[in-house]
């Protein structure tokens, strides 16, 4: 080995297998910024990365004990933190297709107004609700028929809980604004 980087990290794991707390600390000092910018690379938020490199780091540390070539240390910190990150990646596409799923099962069916049979009110506020952007749907479906907290809501949909009360106003706003307009409102 004729790089003195990797002959200084060797050493620092070294001392670090045998207890040495400092050596520790210049360790994690040298790699942080690293780990962290790879995990971004991978998140695209630096929040999330650096979150992602405290969770490697307890995995580093903890097995830094039965890593048997000192030399490898760089390589084998950031494999574990881009299996962390791609676990990351995946819980997210995995979160985000079941609220796609929870988002199309609450969508409600078109209703013809101007069929004779179907001149109930649930099925003209069913319309009007049809009329909403899907966003104001997915709100109003959660509030009203799951009965979602605004903060349940805000941190299913990642949105602020202020932005979930906005939708909501706004949505009941159209709503009173469409069956108003419709006659239909008493």
């Amino acid at each position: 080995m004729n790089n003195p980087e990797k002959i200084f990290d060797a050493m620092l794991v070294k001392e670090c297998q045998s207890g040495n707390t400092k050596a520790v600390t210049l360790l994690v000092k040298r790699w942080h910024v690293k780990l962290c910018k790879q995990a971004h690379w991978y998140t695209k938020d630096a929040a999330v990365a650096k979150d992602i490199v405290q969770d490697g780091w307890g995995v580093i540390l903890k097995s830094i004990g039965s890593l048997k070539d000192p030399y490898s240390f760089g390589s084998w910190a950031m494999r574990i933190v881009v299996r962390k990150s791609i676990d990351w990646l995946r819980k997210q596409k995995t979160e985000m297709n079941q609220l796609k799923l929870y988002h199309e099962s609450t969508i409600i069916p078109d209703v013809d107004l101007n069929n004779g049979t179907n001149d109930h009110k649930h099925l003209l506020l069913r319309s009007a609700i049809k009329a909403l952007s899907e966003e104001q749907q997915l709100v109003l479906h959660m509030f009203y028929i799951h009965e979602h907290s605004l903060r349940e809501i805000s941190t299913q949909l990642k949105i602020p809980a202020g932005t979930v009360k906005s939708r909501l106003f706004t949505a009941r706003e159209k709503l009173k604004q469409l069956l108003k307009n419709r006659n239909y409102e008493k």
